[in-house]
């Protein structure tokens, strides 16, 4: 694999995704966090700044989800369908360079949009702390905040991989959809596996745990509730668990890669 050719790919993909004009999510948010602001105090009243800050994280990772999805799924067969994957195949380019290339392209995306709406978010929390309207014993923990975004990046980085994965063998409508059922499971696998030891069905019990093997813990990756406390796990943990969202990550674009080279394009 040459860097060279993976970076390439990686810039152009970055290049293509900005013109879509996806940086007017972050405008988005702010409109919607400013409209949140207005609206809460009229209907929760006492708990509307920790609603705010509960709102502001998951639309941080919501809207991030919305691209990972729906532009990984098309990376490869918007390629198909415009013919031009037949130029960049027949350069001396692996198919490995490509997938990665993709990859690296999207995910950079997303790390800049999810950088510019914690920008955004932390700027409003901040100024209505400064204004005095947070409500009392409601803090700005700006350091889990940071850290709870960065494993919004890693998780939206393995959900590329997964968009990646079904875009290279389906189309990409029935990618997406496959992508949200891992979003979805995979969030909600060790609830799954709770419920089915409770069914004392061998069978049920079985399917629940090979799923809970094979899909992707996206739980351990979703650190928005105790960052809005200021409450994170010991160092130690964080990183076996980012180690977990790379190495999964990894294994993804290495099956993605094999079927892609099974591919008959």
């Amino acid at each position: 694999m040459n860097p060279g050719r993976v970076l390439t790919i990686a810039a152009n993909v970055f290049r293509e995704t900005i013109r879509d004009r996806v940086l007017y999510l972050p405008g988005f948010f702010a409109v919607l966090l400013v409209a949140c602001g207005l609206l809460l105090p009229h209907i929760s009243a006492g708990a509307e700044d920790k609603i705010l800050l509960d709102v502001g994280l998951a639309a941080i990772g919501v809207l991030g989800l919305v691209v990972a999805i729906f532009v990984g799924t098309g990376l490869v067969n918007k390629e198909i369908e415009k013919r031009t994957v037949f130029v960049l195949i027949a350069k001396p380019m692996s198919r490995a360079e490509f997938i990665v290339g993709k990859h690296l392209g999207l995910s950079a995306v997303l790390a800049v949009i999810v950088a510019m709406m914690t920008a955004v978010f932390l700027a409003v929390a901040g100024l209505r702390l400064m204004q005095g309207t947070l409500s009392t014993g409601i803090s700005l923990h700006v350091g889990p905040i940071l850290v709870s975004s960065a494993f919004v990046v890693l998780e939206l980085a393995l959900l590329v991989a997964v968009a990646l994965l079904f875009g290279v063998f389906t189309s990409s409508l029935l990618a997406s959809l496959f992508s949200f059922g891992v979003y979805i499971m995979g969030h909600l696998s060790t609830d799954l596996l709770s419920l089915a030891k409770l069914s004392k069905n061998a069978t049920i019990e079985q399917v629940a745990h090979s799923l809970y093997l094979v899909l992707p813990n996206l739980s351990l990756l979703d650190l928005k509730n105790q960052a809005v406390h200021g409450i994170l796990p010991p160092s130690g943990e964080l990183l076996l668990r980012a180690f977990y969202a790379l190495a999964y990550t990894l294994l993804l674009l290495a099956v993605a890669v094999l079927v892609f080279s099974e591919r008959e394009i």
